[in-house]
């Protein structure tokens, strides 16, 4: 039996409880399939560990992680901690490290998930945002000068290298070809006249390798108006860092909220573990209250599976989660429940039972 170790890094607020309904899932998904198991090894860093050590993880945290298959990540933030530091020092450090360069965020409205736009139907909310994980404005280069006088300066410098601009759009042409889909590119040519106009132009480059990809490009407003109105017109986008984050958090918002939403970021090569995580943050005000939405986090186990090989036994995980907002049966308080989340985690597990021995 072929055995996977995963990486847990549960993290801050939320972090944990919604990990632990990610790792029930995965280890029923295992069971079920019988032909793998998962081993899991947790890693308790973060904002309290920060706290405690000076830093978010050990000093030689990357080197540990080297030994998996994958990372899973629960939640990183927390009051007292500055956020630039518990991004830079864990989750920016993870990616850039190991040159996760790809982030993929499925902004789909699952079947009996909210849908907060009028008149628009659900399956034409169903885009697969392919985001550059690790250049841009997130690249950390930049200087700060004459701190807290009049004439201080500050410059914050994104970061786009043909390297890095082209192997990201070629994956997003690769992934809608595979997926038989529209390829949108989102960027702002018209007024970032150097970094954007350099996308736009490899991105136009690129295109002509794939001739059977339909291809579409909007300015990043634009498409933040259109994803609202018609957000047909997206099926797979790829876009820069900062606007990939961005227009996630609103396609999130979108497609049923953050409590569904799920994010994985790739190392294509495989050279280094890929890591997955719910993207909703630590929600401190609710943590340690046992009320947290686990769907987004057993979303991104289902990435997880899937990058491991099992694509079947994810888009069975997707249609349990479907069942479950269907029936609102067992839901939290964000989706209008009065469920646990761990009552939750334990209803996706039973409805993921239940397919699977129907369909196979």
């Amino acid at each position: 039996m072929k055995t996977y170790k995963v990486a847990v890094i549960p993290g801050d607020g939320i972090g944990p409880e919604v990990i632990n309904e990610g790792i029930k899932v995965i280890e029923a998904a295992a069971s079920l399939e019988g032909t793998f198991q998962v081993e899991f090894t947790n890693f308790p860093w973060g904002c309290e560990y920060y706290l405690e050590h000076g830093r978010m993880m050990d000093e030689d945290g990357t080197n540990a992680l080297m030994q998996y298959d994958a990372i899973y990540l629960g939640a990183v933030g927390f009051p007292g901690v500055p956020d630039h530091i518990s991004l830079w020092d864990l989750l920016l450090r993870i990616r850039k490290e190991f040159d996760q360069y790809v982030n993929i965020r499925p902004i789909k409205l699952l079947r009996g998930a909210p849908n907060i736009l009028k008149n628009i139907k659900e399956e034409n909310i169903d885009m697969l945002f392919i985001r550059e994980n690790s250049e841009g404005e997130y690249s950390g280069a930049g200087e700060r000068l004459f701190r807290g006088k009049p004439e201080e300066i500050v410059m914050q410098t994104g970061i786009f290298t043909r390297k890095g601009t082209e192997r990201i759009i070629r994956y997003a042409f690769e992934t809608a070809r595979n997926l038989n889909k529209s390829l949108t590119s989102i960027s702002k040519g018209n007024a970032l006249n150097y970094s954007m106009v350099f996308w736009d132009e490899v991105f136009e480059e690129i295109g002509k390798e794939y001739p059977d990809v339909q291809t579409a490009s909007y300015l990043v407003d634009a498409a933040a108006m259109l994803m609202i109105k018609q957000p047909h017109r997206f099926e797979v986008v790829v876009t820069s860092n900062l606007f990939g984050d961005i227009l996630t958090d609103l396609g999130a918002a979108i497609a049923g909220g953050l409590g569904l939403a799920a994010g994985a970021n790739i190392n294509p090569d495989r050279i280094y573990p890929s890591m997955f995580e719910p993207i909703h943050g630590s929600a401190p005000d609710i943590a340690g209250q046992g009320i947290a939405n686990p769907l987004a986090a057993i979303w991104s186990a289902g990435q997880l599976l899937e990058f491991l090989g099992y694509r079947n036994l994810a888009e069975k995980l997707i249609a349990a989660i479907e069942h479950v907002l269907v029936e609102s049966m067992v839901l939290t308080p964000d989706l209008g429940g009065t469920s646990s989340t761990s009552e939750v985690g334990s209803q996706v597990v039973e409805k993921l039972s239940e397919i699977y021995k129907v369909t196979n």
